[in-house]
């Protein structure tokens, strides 16, 4: 059996002198989306994601009903999110 790791956390240095919660992305697992379709769609949007890790994340997500797959600043995440969606995935709302 394979450990999850989590991908990396991304800091973002938010405004004023100390460093800002990082955005989180989630995605939510839904009854339309296979795990192939998830893997691809994560692994084509998330940089450092390939398709086996991407596999990784679509089982956290169907085992746990959602998964952080990416951290970090704002503008990023937002674009992430739009892109995953975009993809099809189901898009829990960006979180700090």
């Amino acid at each position: 059996m394979s450990v999850l790791t989590p991908p990396k956390v991304r800091r973002d240095r938010g405004e004023g002198s100390g460093l800002g919660r990082a955005w989180r992305v989630i995605v939510l697992n839904d009854d339309h989306n296979t795990f192939d379709g998830v893997a691809f769609a994560l692994s084509s949007v998330l940089p450092g994601v390939d398709f086996e890790a991407g596999m990784r994340l679509a089982n956290r997500i169907h085992s746990s009903g959602q998964a952080i797959v990416w951290s970090g600043e704002r503008e990023q995440a937002e674009l992430y999110w739009e892109q995953l969606a975009g993809h099809g995935l189901t898009m829990a709302p960006l979180e700090r």
